[in-house]
């Protein structure tokens, strides 16, 4: 099942870039955990305040070159986020889309960075939770904010820390797309799900069909209608950051963007051949309870049409008037059953040869 994507913004008329809390605290505290990397090696460790995510900078820049990847878990401290944004010349309405978490994957170019917003869907239990993404890239800096822990980004992590592929030889416009991938790869296994999911049904709906089943193909239809509205516009994002011509993309980066745009294509096929596919198995139950009551009904019209001409013999010899000769014979009890009983023995085998039932 997937949790409500709506979620509050704010308040009309409010002043533009006002950072304002999420209502729902998904952590404790606000952890900020710094990854920095090059063709050096590889440091990594958590930053307490955002004096030491300061000092860290600092230090960054008068060392050897390399990438400066700082992942904030938690937007409910306003503070935090503020103070980040004067240490790294955050805009303002760009931290008031990170703090609204439900914005519309998108990408903003602003003087100096640009912001990328990209949603995933992380797995509470049996539900599915949407969670934005928000991504700042600067000149050998990437920001990342989200909401709470156990993210997708975690193999990328483990790329870095072992060296492999071409991560620590690469700028910060790669660690971006990286990210961006990884959120996007992050659709397959839920599709997976979706698949083996839509086999059950499609099971239950040739065999025992219910109105419990109906209810699960409404229920993934509006959750293939979620990831749906997630998906599109993320393919546009990576879309325009592989076309849009811009200096914080280089053009070996737009190179592997144009890998992760047709990951983004091959993710919105396999949802719309899902969505059909759900909209397909609502046409089968409906015409499979269309079925049902048509055996049911076929059924009963046979016994009834079996029982008209009994019910007519039954009523002539319940008029029970004395001029009818069959009242007064030995025999005549038996012969009317008898009688009865082959009429319905012939409509019986006429219904049968005829294929009816």
């Amino acid at each position: 099942m997937l949790k409500s994507l709506i979620r509050r913004h704010a308040d009309p008329g409010t002043a533009p870039g006002t950072l304002r809390a999420p209502v729902e605290r998904k952590v404790d505290e606000v952890r900020m955990r710094l990854l920095r990397y090059g063709a050096w090696g590889c440091e990594e460790r958590e930053l307490t305040t955002v004096a030491e995510v300061e000092e860290a900078r600092r230090v960054a820049a008068g060392g050897e070159p390399g990438v400066f990847w700082l992942d904030v878990v938690g937007l409910h401290d306003v503070d935090v986020l503020a103070a980040l944004g004067r240490v790294f010349s955050l805009h303002a309405l760009a931290l008031e889309d990170v703090v609204n978490v439900g914005q519309r994957p998108k990408v903003e170019e602003y003087d100096d960075h640009l912001f990328v917003i990209v949603r995933g869907f992380h797995e509470d239990g049996d539900e599915l939770e949407p969670e934005q993404l928000a991504l700042f890239l600067l000149p050998g800096v990437v920001l990342s904010f989200q909401e709470r822990p156990g993210d997708v980004f975690e193999p990328v992590r483990e790329r870095v820390r072992r060296g492999k592929g071409r991560a620590r030889g690469m700028g910060a416009d790669y660690l971006l797309y990286a990210l961006v991938d990884a959120v996007i790869d992050g659709f397959f296994p839920l599709l997976e799900a979706f698949g083996e999911r839509i086999e059950d049904l499609e099971e239950e709906l040739i065999e025992d069909p219910s109105p419990a089943t109906l209810e699960r193909i409404y229920q993934i239809r509006r959750e293939l209608l979620h990831l749906r509205r997630a998906a599109w516009p993320e393919r546009e994002v990576v879309n325009s950051l592989h076309r849009e011509e811009t200096p914080h993309v280089s053009r070996e980066t737009k190179v592997f963007l144009r890998d992760c745009y047709d990951h983004a294509v091959e993710v919105l096929e396999i949802l719309e051949t899902y969505r059909e596919l759900a909209g397909s198995m609502l046409d089968v139950y409906l015409s499979s309870l269309s079925h049902r009551m048509n055996e049911v009904m076929k059924v009963l019209t046979i016994i009834a049409t079996i029982f008209i001409p009994l019910t007519f013999v039954a009523g002539i010899y319940g008029m029970n008037f004395d001029v009818m000769p069959e009242l007064h014979w030995a025999w005549g009890y038996p012969a009317a059953l008898a009688l009865m009983a082959a009429i319905g023995i012939v409509l019986v085998v006429f219904f049968k040869r005829r294929g009816w039932f």
